[in-house]
């Protein structure tokens, strides 16, 4: 009889055991992913504080930097054209707790092409132009900001798809807001974007100098809560070994006396 009892015992202790470890070895794999993101974003930080303490570069030179790397993120960039208001796309984002948009609008250099400059922020009621008329000013502009590169495709399938028709986008489409743009036939666009510093516009708007720099980096905190919680578990499994064998012991005692 005492045969029979404990053997659905011992299988369901195996159960436990085997749940346990693969507990503890996924929280230990989470744990470990996070400190290679931390290592990652430390690394990306540096990387673009290197960058933006830099002084701003010619047009020429960052485009010279996309053909060899293919990437310009961050780089300070000067640039000189007219602005093609017409061809003015609006982008959702939230700026200091508002909603509203930033501008992406297309500026023509002086050899024909376009460069698409992320000039700043609107609060969400000022998204037609008319409600702003300041903000879109005529004649030969100089701005000044970060390149930032094109995406492949959409980041994220939460991300909402973008809307061309009503000019609203969710992600930079580069190939969709130049569609939308109403640009000349034939237009080239350069493959990448620039942000415009803080340099106020006439009127105050748009809001310039949007460009995220202080990103968030909480992967430290986040690797301490996965390994603590793999020692919490370590902890508690060992308490209920030391319980079982302590009740085992006891047993076993009254069983021989």
């Amino acid at each position: 009889m005492n045969a029979s009892s404990t053997a659905p015992g011992r299988g369901f202790r195996w159960v436990l055991l085997l749940c346990g470890t693969l507990a503890f070895l996924v929280l230990i794999g989470l744990g470990t992913w996070q400190v290679q993101r931390l290592f990652w974003k430390e690394a990306l930080l540096s990387e673009i504080a290197h960058r933006t303490a830099g002084a701003p570069e010619a047009l020429a030179d960052i485009e010279a930097r996309f053909a060899t790397t293919g990437d310009v993120d961050y780089w300070p960039v000067v640039a000189h054209g007219t602005f093609r208001h017409s061809g003015e796309q609006h982008f959702f984002a939230t700026h200091e707790g508002r909603p509203g948009y930033f501008l992406y609008t297309p500026l023509e250099l002086a050899d024909g092409r376009f460069l698409f400059v992320n000039r700043g922020f609107v609060p969400y009621e000022l998204k037609d132009p008319a409600t702003r008329p300041q903000s879109q000013p005529d004649g030969e502009s100089t701005v000044r900001g970060l390149a930032r590169n094109p995406l492949a495709a959409k980041p994220s399938w939460l991300v909402p798809d973008n809307d061309p028709a009503k000019n609203v986008f969710y992600w930079k489409d580069m190939a969709a807001m130049t569609a939308a743009a109403g640009l000349p036939q034939g237009a080239v666009v350069l493959p990448f974007f620039v942000d415009a510093d803080a340099t106020p516009n006439p009127g105050g708007l748009p809001v310039g100098g949007v460009t995220l720099l202080d990103l968030p980096n909480n992967h430290l905190q986040y690797a301490i809560t996965w390994y603590g919680l793999a020692a919490a578990l370590v902890a508690v499994g060992l308490s209920m070994m030391l319980r079982r064998r302590s009740d085992d012991a006891r047993r076993n005692g009254h069983g021989g006396a």
